[in-house]
Formats: C-alpha cells, sequence, structure tokens
C-alpha cells in the first residue's frame, strides 16, 4: 500500500491519521546528497544513529557525525576487514593480544595496532550510506584512523565506507604512526558523514560551480577539473621567512589528547626551510605537515572530500583527514577561501616535490539542503582562519601560526 507523506513532525510523518515508522520514510525518499547538520539531528531522534551514552550536540558537525570511542580497546597482532558475513568481535578474538581500560585513559604505542568499539550504532534505511574520515587533528598528530563495520552475508566490509542499509556496531582501527597517544573514552578521532544514493558531483558540474562561486584563489581552466579540483603545496616559503613545513622527529614524548594549546611544538617537531623555490625531498616514513599554494572555499550547500592518493602524482600520500565542510573558506570581509593544511608521508623511495605541484584533488558533493550551521569561528571551528597550522594540542607561536 502506498501513503503520500503530507507531514514530517518530529520524526513521525502523518497521513490521514496513519502514523508512518520514520525509517520507513527515509527508504522511500529519492532524494540524492550528504545530510546537513538538521537532518542528523533527525536521524538520532528516529534511531537511526543509536547510541548507550546520550549523543552531545558538538558531536554534530555541519555534515558529519564525530564518533566517539568506547570505553575498551584491543591491541591486535594485525590491521584486517572482516569477511563475507564475519563480525569485527570474531576477528578480535582471533587476532588479540590484551584488553586495554580507556576509561581513565591510557596510552596508544605508535607503530601498533588497536580495535576500539564506538559509543555508536546505526540502523541505516535502505537508500542510505555512510563514509567516515578521521578529524582534522587526528590526522595532524599521524594517527591513522579508520572505521569498520561487521561483514554482511553477502559482501565483506570495507574501512570508511558503511553499506546501504547497514545495521550494527562501529570500531575504530587506530594506529599512531609518528608519537604515541593518551586517549580516554569519549575521545573523538573520526567522524562519519550520512548519503543518499551517489552524490559525488560530475566533472563538468564542478566547473560550473567552479565558474559560479570559485572554489580556489588559483588560476584554474576548465580543463584541469578532472576527477576533482586541483590543488598544489607551497613550497616558496615567501610569506614565511623560507618556513614550508614540519617534520615529525622520531623520538618523543606522548601526545595527551585532551591537552589542548599545551605542547610545546619544537619538543615534536622539525622546521623545515626552504631557498629559491628548490623543492624538498620527502625521507621515506617521515611524516610531514605542509599547506596548500591554493585557498580552498566550500560552498554552503556543498561538502569536499580530499581524494584519494593517487600513484599518477608521486610515491607519497598527502591528507589523511580528508572532509571539508560547508563554509570552509567562505567569509563576509572579501577574503578567498582558505588554506588546506597537508598530511604527507612518502613510501618506499626518496620523493622530490617541488612548489606549485599538484599533490591531490578536492571532490565535492551536495548537500540534500544547506546545513543550520556552517564550518567557521562563530561555531568553534579550530582551523577556521589557518595558515600552516599543526594540531590543536600545540602551543601557538610566531613560527607555527
Amino acid at each position: 500500500m502506498q501513503f503520500n507523506v503530507v507531514e514530517f513532525d518530529g520524526g513521525h510523518c502523518y497521513h490521514n491519521c496513519i502514523m508512518l515508522d520514520p525509517k520507513t520514510v527515509l527508504a522511500q525518499r529519492d532524494q540524492v546528497g550528504v545530510c546537513p547538520a538538521q537532518e542528523i539531528n533527525k536521524l538520532i531522534a528516529d534511531g537511526v544513529v543509536q547510541a548507550g551514552v546520550r549523543i552531545s550536540e558538538d558531536q554534530i558537525q555541519p555534515a558529519s557525525l564525530d564518533l566517539r570511542l568506547g570505553s575498551r580497546a584491543y591491541r591486535v597482532r594485525a590491521s584486517f576487514l572482516p569477511g563475507t558475513g564475519m563480525r569485527v568481535m570474531d576477528k578480535i578474538i582471533s587476532l588479540g593480544m590484551h584488553e586495554i581500560d580507556l576509561s581513565q585513559g591510557a596510552v596508544l604505542e605508535k607503530e601498533c595496532v588497536y580495535i576500539v568499539p564506538l559509543e555508536e550504532a546505526l540502523d541505516l534505511p535502505k537508500t542510505m550510506s555512510g563514509f567516515a574520515n578521521p578529524k582534522s587533528s587526528t590526522g595532524r598528530l599521524d594517527i591513522f584512523t579508520r572505521l569498520i563495520t561487521d561483514g554482511a552475508d553477502d559482501n565483506p566490509s570495507e574501512f570508511d565506507r558503511v553499506r546501504v542499509g547497514y545495521k550494527g556496531p562501529l570500531y575504530a582501527e587506530i594506529s599512531p604512526r609518528a608519537f604515541s597517544v593518551k586517549i580516554t573514552s569519549g575521545a573523538r578521532l573520526n567522524q562519519l558523514r550520512f548519503r543518499y544514493g551517489n552524490s559525488s558531483s560530475s566533472d563538468m558540474a564542478m566547473r560550473n560551480l567552479n565558474e559560479t562561486v570559485g572554489l580556489t584563489d588559483g588560476d584554474m581552466r576548465d580543463h584541469d577539473i578532472v576527477g576533482g579540483v586541483p590543488f598544489s603545496v607551497d613550497l616558496s616559503g615567501e610569506n614565511s621567512d623560507g618556513l614550508v613545513g614540519y617534520r615529525a622527529k622520531r623520538h618523543t614524548g606522548v601526545i595527551d589528547l585532551a591537552k589542548i594549546a599545551h605542547y610545546d611544538w619544537r619538543d615534536f617537531w622539525e622546521p623545515l626551510y626552504v631557498r629559491d623555490r628548490e623543492g624538498l625531498v620527502l625521507n621515506p616514513g617521515d611524516f610531514y605537515i605542509l599547506a596548500s599554494k591554493e585557498a580552498v572555499r566550500v560552498p554552503l550547500d556543498h561538502a569536499a572530500e580530499m581524494a584519494a592518493y593517487d600513484t599518477l602524482v608521486g610515491e607519497f600520500r598527502v591528507h589523511y583527514a580528508g572532509f571539508f565542510d560547508p563554509g570552509f573558506g567562505v567569509f563576509d570581509d572579501g577574503r578567498v577561501g582558505t588554506r588546506a593544511v597537508l598530511e604527507v608521508r612518502s613510501h618506499d623511495v626518496p620523493f622530490l616535490i617541488e612548489d606549485g605541484q599538484i599533490v591531490g584533488r578536492l571532490v565535492y558533493e551536495r548537500l540534500t539542503e544547506i546545513p543550520d550551521r556552517v564550518y567557521g569561528t562563530d561555531m568553534g571551528s579550530n582551523y577556521a582562519n589557518q595558515t600552516l597550522t599543526l594540531a590543536k594540542q600545540f602551543k601557538t607561536s610566531d613560527s607555527s601560526a
């Protein structure tokens, strides 16, 4: 029997005094796009997103939901993905080494792999999927974090992707790469976006969007936008006395993620300088913080994600934390965009990158509607005015601002 939905009130739809289940209504909709903040609130109210501990309002970002670590972590021998019909907990039992209590805080050692059940669980409608990324500070600390779900009866799970209609728990795989870190239950290392259908913009749509609003302040031609909007690395040092980035030191103390503006960056980072745009040689295995040459803008009705590592641009990976929220780089005072901070790691061989070299692409997706909150200083966004900026755990200074 078909019902025409004519009213939506408090998460329940009514037609001729017949109440429809909210998830049934969500499954019947034909809208395409990423869910904004107000719709994420509705998903929580309707039980699509569930949690044993109440989800707080500040977990809800303009186009994503911050996910919280539970009270237990499991040290495992290796990273894994559950196969067809397999649960994450089954793999933990077979690969687990020991269990760690996070309720009072615990240190996760660098280069080790941990699995942490998250506070949130999902009951997605059949038209909705999810995709995750590390939060900005997580990436800038080189904490390799991926979302894992249980496998289905007909297919295995994928990292950072939640299949359509998924019902079940969520887990974070955590592997600190540069620094050992202290983490407490409730910490937020990754975030989840919700998507109806396939909302990724075509090359033509992104070209039209760039023509309309200007997605970067660079001189970009239509044929440059292929598989996303390109951005390049700034190694000129023109505006910072030659400073172009930072390289993580190999032997440092522990970083407590709960301590904001606490650590002296010089204890953990080596500043990098170049002269006459001579380029920078990336050492295999080292971790770098650099900045884009272009200032990036995300209009209010779109969200963006850094495209995955592409071997065509070189043997290195750029930007582990890839979400850009609606309103990023949008200002009322005439400024055009905000530079993106790049988290870079080279693989296998030393690799020379040079000023202006394209190192990645931004893929834009439209939202189902404009969010009721946007990225920026008004909502306390940590990196709204960033240039070459380290994670929020470090004190700011003239040389790291």
